[in-house]
């Protein structure tokens, strides 16, 4: 029997974090991965994947050059999924050498196999070759990640009928896409997919695209994508899926209408990976989603069993699960009983990005919290027109009465990056002043908190 004092399950951004901050602690750790490398879903088919497919799309495709050289600009003509490939191995070969090198630099060992309990301190690993052999540990941590959604009544077949895990076997880019499911998920791929002329309809039983951001931003993102021929149906419920005699995919939806594509992509949702985990041997109960429940700690119902990541569900971010894993090897050895910070900043990957952070207006209004807004446009700041931006907006949202600053909301290039100046002076409790006074690099997108800032100010003036 191998024992260790941190045994985690799982190697995705949760898992790693806190393997390596218990080994940092001086403890002995060991991660448990099913594949035959590490990395989990956010390397292998999630963020790290549809990230660079982005950049790549947008760079081969010339997308980000069209402000200056107009819309039929093309750096190559006809982008393949070969060529989107290429640039994914690369990136994907060095992320996977990136932590092989810190689990290893921090003493962390890795076995590879399948990870289940056999009891509440014991975990039983099948390699791939089928031999089992059992491990014990004083604290254990699930993070095994999440996947898709399938449903059983869609015949998925991994070539024309997929989910997000199958895209990346994609062997040609399509020239029409169905995506059903407009969340992060499906935004981004159809947006991504849309510059490169896929012409994609993108349907969603809800009646609105990601509620959660702000409502202007939406407006905007939604405004481009139709201007790339993105079809957008909210509020539509799919009554089946099939494909024809020629091979093509039937989307039928419950109001009658028939769409024909070459691909249909389900994006509709994701779920708990824990089905061969065992829970029941250690006393754990998943909930529908097969997510596990825990406290504001991270803790099981048992209490020496955490789980941390997009197995217990929201906000299911590589970033939050970073630091759920750095957080529950800090708790699980009694360093500290800090729970995760109030403010995070959320990154949708669409074209253009959006960037969020804090209350967005309709929050604001709901809960009766006077505010007052600044809005700058990235394409009237010089570095925007020097880059050839023509859409992006930063907007302030901002208290009237103490000019704290209550929501950050960014849609442009680079929204992802500039949302980190605001949530420094969000989380620290600043005022608009700071923008107001603040010097910043000329010519830079940053400078659009300045131009926000002046315009939240001269709306305020109203208030004295």
């Amino acid at each position: 029997m191998h024992r260790y004092d941190f045994l985690v399950i799982g190697s995705g951004p949760a898992g790693q974090r806190a393997a390596i901050q218990a080994a940092k602690l001086g403890k002995s750790v060991a991660i448990v991965e099913r594949k035959q490398v590490v990395g989990g879903v956010s390397v292998h088919t999630g963020t790290i994947p549809s990230k660079t497919l982005r950049e790549a799309a947008l760079y081969l495709s010339g997308w980000n050059q069209r402000g200056l050289y107009g819309q039929g600009y093309r750096l190559k003509e006809h982008v393949t999924m070969d060529d989107l490939m290429t640039r994914l191995n690369i990136t994907l070969q060095h992320e996977i050498s990136i932590i092989q090198d810190q689990l290893q630099r921090n003493g962390v060992n890795v076995i590879y196999g399948v990870g289940s309990f056999r009891d509440p301190h014991t975990i039983q690993v099948e390699s791939h070759d089928g031999e089992i052999t059992c491990y014990q540990a004083e604290k254990i941590l699930i993070a095994t990640g999440s996947r898709p959604v399938k449903k059983d009544d869609v015949p998925f077949d991994n070539e024309t009928i997929i989910d997000s895990d199958a895209l990346l076997k994609l062997k040609k880019t399509p020239r029409t896409m169905a995506i059903i499911g407009a969340g992060v998920i499906g935004v981004e791929y159809a947006s991504i997919f849309g510059t490169l002329d896929t012409k994609v309809t993108l349907i969603d039983g809800r009646k609105e695209l990601l509620g959660f951001l702000d409502h202007e931003l939406v407006e905007e993102l939604l405004h481009y994508m139709r201007e790339r021929g993105t079809m957008v149906r909210l509020g539509e419920k799919v009554a089946s899926v099939e494909k024809n005699e020629q091979g093509q995919v039937v989307t039928l939806l419950a109001s009658g209408k028939r769409i024909v594509t070459e691909v249909a992509l389900f994006a509709a949702g994701r779920m708990g990976s824990t089905y061969d985990l065992g829970l029941d041997k250690a006393g754990i109960e998943p909930d529908e989603r097969r997510r596990i429940p825990v406290n504001e700690h991270f803790q099981t119902c048992v209490a020496h069993i955490y789980a941390a990541g997009d197995v217990i569900g929201f906000p299911s971010l590589a970033s939050t699960s970073m630091e759920q894993g750095r957080l529950v090897a800090c708790h699980a050895f009694g360093v500290c009983d800090a729970s995760p910070p109030e403010h995070f900043p959320f990154g949708i990957y669409a074209v253009p990005e959006i960037s969020m952070i804090g209350m967005n207006e309709q929050e604001l209004t709901e809960k009766n919290i006077p505010y007052e807004t600044g809005i700058a446009r990235l394409r009237e700041t010089a570095r925007g027109q020097i880059i050839g931006l023509d859409s992006g907006l930063l907007k302030l949202l901002v208290a009237p009465d103490t000019r704290k600053i209550l929501g950050v909301h960014i849609l442009g290039e680079h929204a992802t990056e500039l949302i980190h100046i605001g949530q420094a002076v969000l989380t620290l409790g600043g005022t608009l002043d700071y923008f107001l006074e603040n010097v910043f690099n000329y010519p830079t997108l940053a400078e659009a908190y300045k131009v926000a800032a002046l315009d939240a100010w001269n709306r305020l003036s109203a208030y004295t």
